[in-house]
């Protein structure tokens, strides 16, 4: 008997996560057009917590720079876009081909920022990180002003449908990689390095490769999800594309959701971009002020998340049918 409950356990969470893929795969069938809208959001900052924990939840090193690499998915959309502006309207197809060159330009900067900068620790890292979102932003800003006379681009619009599939290709992509990651050798190396960076390297560990490779990997999802949502927008500018909000929010989503789990960040995340979207419309002039309250008590009071709360109660219910069927 115990057996068969066990083989039931095992299949519920696949059987869930199988009834979720459906019922986001057949939405645009049955839903509105502003639930699309709106789960695109909550699409895209689950993408961007799940890949800020892929690496920062790890390592414990606090990245910053999660606007930088969104921002640059942005404008690989908006130059891009301008010169195949006829190819993306006549084939949407070329969506994903731009996508994914947003994708890889933003991992072949992080691969970069990584392999000068993962050798810092703490604080300098963090610092260092929000100041590439700082510096991207205001070189665009000078070199727009400067030379084109301008500040700011046109982006090439398509349907919400399309972005909507696509992005929700980049999550299951994304949740893929990061489960594969999590039971390869990079996987144990990176919680080796998150619990003692020095015995990792002294077992034979690469410390600095493992920590960059992962970098540019988590940074690939963000450049696509960058990439794919400038299309719903019809113009941006380095204010729009580098918003520090970005940097901050996939950290306080995972956070909240809880950093040891996989899918802690992915609760975060859509309980954060909800709220988001109610205090916005209904307290414009409050939410981030709100955001920050609820921040300081995760913090205080949750320290594992809501995951580490699921995890606290579903142990009492169980210590309390052992102690109920001994008794």
């Amino acid at each position: 008997m115990n057996k068969i409950s066990f083989n039931y356990s095992k299949l519920l969470l696949p059987g869930i996560l199988l009834a979720i893929l459906v019922v986001l795969a057949t939405l645009p069938l049955y839903g509105s057009n502003y639930s699309i809208v709106l789960l695109t959001s909550i699409i895209m900052y689950v993408i961007l917590t799940v890949s800020w924990a892929l690496f920062s939840g790890s390592t414990g090193y606090i990245s910053l720079a999660t606007a930088a690499f969104f921002g640059v998915g942005i404008y690989t959309s908006a130059i891009l876009g301008r010169t195949f502006t006829a190819s993306i309207l006549a084939n949407e197809y070329f969506v994903v081909f731009i996508v994914i060159i947003g994708g890889l330009i933003s991992a072949c900067l992080a691969f970069i920022v990584g392999a000068i900068t993962l050798r810092l620790r703490g604080i300098y890292f963090a610092i260092f990180t929000f100041g590439l979102v700082e510096l991207i932003k205001n070189l665009l800003l000078w070199y727009e002003v400067k030379f084109t006379g301008t500040r700011g681009r046109f982006v090439v619009v398509i349907g919400n449908e399309t972005i909507y599939y696509v992005i929700l290709g980049i999550l299951l992509l994304l949740l893929l990689v990061t489960y594969f990651i999590r039971r390869s050798r990079y996987g144990l190396a990176l919680e080796s390095i998150g619990e003692h960076e020095e015995a990792a390297a002294h077992i034979g560990i690469n410390v600095t490769m493992v920590k960059v490779i992962i970098f540019a990997i988590s940074a690939v999802f963000v450049g696509m999800t960058g990439s794919i949502m400038a299309m719903r927008w019809t113009y941006i500018d380095p204010y729009i594309s580098f918003d520090p909000n970005l940097t901050f929010l996939p950290v306080l989503m995972a956070i909240f959701g809880g950093t040891r789990q996989m899918y802690g960040p992915i609760i975060g995340a859509v309980v954060f971009a909800y709220l988001e979207e109610i205090l916005l419309t209904r307290f414009p002039y409050y939410y981030m002020l709100i955001f920050g309250i609820v921040l300081a008590a995760t913090i205080l009071y949750l320290p594992n998340g809501l995951v580490g709360v699921v995890q606290k109660i579903i142990a009492r219910l169980a210590g309390g049918k052992h102690a109920h069927s001994r008794g």
